[in-house]
């Protein structure tokens, strides 16, 4: 369980398909690392397999790669990471499970004062489960939902939030990580036999 709030941005140091997946180094200041533990990666759930004081290692599965934007990281890129809430931790976000439900596209940037509003495309396959005011989480971000269309959505970003993560390198274009809030999808399961 992670909560959206982005501890740090890595590095990725180093790049390897191979058959099933791939495995990917990133360079990150964190301590507190172990064989085992799930960190998130642009928002998606991890397992540590490897570390030293300055890299870990991690392992894509097909699956993953299938379903995130991290089967085109390259080494150079930057992504936010954020290590699993322990269970006497803060919930600053909402809860976000690191279960990437689609990708989407940036569609535009505007500085609006300080802030920044940054606008989405939004999958028809997770739309029912966004609302205005409602949490998403971005490449990992616990981010709310400030202006909702058909097709896409917009959220207001905080000099603080653009400043300590990818945000701020992202332009039109861009592919981005979603997760929609967890707890419409399990409201849906359990009506579902009412409607």
């Amino acid at each position: 369980m992670f909560t959206g709030i982005v501890e740090t941005t890595g590095e990725v140091r180093d790049v390897i398909d191979e058959d099933g997946g791939r495995r990917v180094r990133i360079g990150a200041d964190l301590d507190d690392l172990a064989h085992g533990r799930s960190i998130a990666i642009d928002g998606a759930c991890l397992t540590v397999e490897d570390h030293s004081a300055e890299s870990f290692e991690l392992f894509c599965s097909t699956e993953t790669l299938d379903r995130t934007t991290l089967s085109t990281v390259g080494i150079g890129d930057r992504v936010n990471v954020e290590r699993a809430l322990p269970a006497d931790g803060r919930l600053d976000g909402h809860f976000v499970q690191g279960h990437v439900d689609a990708t989407a596209e940036l569609r535009s940037v505007e500085q609006v004062g300080d802030d920044w509003e940054f606008a989405f495309s939004l999958p028809g396959s997770v739309a029912r489960y966004v609302v205005e005011k409602g949490s998403i989480t971005v490449d990992g971000i616990s981010l709310t939902v400030a202006d909702l269309r058909p097709d896409s959505f917009a959220v207001a970003v905080i000099p603080a939030t653009y400043d300590l993560t990818t945000l701020s390198e992202k332009v039109p274009g861009d592919p981005v990580n979603l997760e929609v809030d967890v707890i419409a999808k399990y409201v849906e399961r359990l009506t579902e036999g009412y409607r």
